[in-house]
């Protein structure tokens, strides 16, 4: 897969490109096909919503599970961002976002890049989103929201909301959301919400102001998440548990693209348990670490 002038040319306009129907019906059945058992695991790495059993988020299902280990390499999904960044990247974040029907909670507005650049000290925003739906993706069960272009602001204001739903996150204030939809075109496209069937794809710069609606329908809507990162912008700080913030560098090598169809063998390390060492964090700057060591 690669992207045309054109592409590249709306990508540069607008921060995010959309792709319906990028995989088919019988590559996403053996993805969620894995999920319920992964949301049934009680661990760290499954976050749930505020006062709700119901997954939010599951972090690093790569590392657990072997069709997401393989999604993790699938080379629709990787290769426009080397193409992008002009170099390899690596895996800064895994994650299946799970909103589901009835319970799905908000995800406030905010940059991604904004919580890489404070929590994880990622050098520059040469970093970026691919999601996957995993479910079809309608007005009424939650879909993201961009504010088309806010990315060429780069990295906005933001505090760090805590107490909204079950995971923190740097929020853009409701005042200069105001500003960057108006100034994108206001009731005419200063908001947009990419819309279609499970299997469609989009690629989305981490500077790229974004949010979604709680899920009141009676669907869910759940996909997965790729943060890809270029290598030589890896993160300086392992102030996060490296189930939500990884510490492999390792150029990402791709799968061919039938992988989910014919599934070649994968590594899936923490298949049998979670390390402990996944749990350790520390506010200290890698580069100070190993100078006392």
């Amino acid at each position: 897969m690669q992207l045309t002038k054109e592409q590249l040319a709306q990508f540069d306009r607008d921060g995010y490109l959309f792709f319906p129907n990028r995989f088919s019906a019988e590559e996403m059945r053996t993805l969620t096909a894995a999920v319920p058992e992964l949301y049934s695991r009680r661990e760290a790495y499954n976050v749930r919503e505020k006062g709700s059993d119901a997954v939010r988020t599951n972090f690093a299902a790569h590392l657990v599970s072997e069709p997401f280990a393989r999604l993790a390499r699938h080379p629709r999904m990787v290769q426009p961002v080397m193409e992008l960044f002009g170099e390899g990247v690596y895996m800064h974040q895994f994650k299946i976002n799970g909103k589901m029907a009835f319970e799905g909670d908000v995800w406030q507005w905010h940059q991604d890049y904004g919580t890489w650049l404070n929590d994880d000290m990622m050098p520059t925003e040469r970093a970026m989103n691919v999601a996957i739906f995993l479910d079809d993706v309608n007005e009424f069960n939650g879909p993201l929201m961009f504010i088309p272009g806010s990315h060429r602001k780069g990295v906005v204001e933001a505090k760090h909301d805590l107490t909204t739903t079950s995971y923190p996150l740097w929020t853009v204030d409701n005042d200069l959301i105001a500003q960057l939809v108006e100034r994108a075109g206001g009731k005419d496209g200063g908001i947009v919400s990419p819309k279609g069937p499970a299997g469609s794809m989009i690629l989305f710069h981490s500077c790229l102001v974004h949010a979604s609606t709680s899920n009141l329908s009676p669907w869910n809507r759940v996909a997965v998440y790729l943060s890809l990162c270029a290598v030589s912008n890896h993160i300086r700080r392992f102030k996060r548990p490296e189930y939500i913030a990884h510490r492999d560098f390792t150029p990402i090598e791709l799968l061919p693209d039938d992988c989910l169809l014919n599934p070649p063998p994968v590594d899936v390390p923490w298949q049998d348990g979670m390390p402990a060492s996944a749990l350790q964090t520390s506010s200290v700057p890698i580069d100070e670490i190993r100078q006392a060591a």
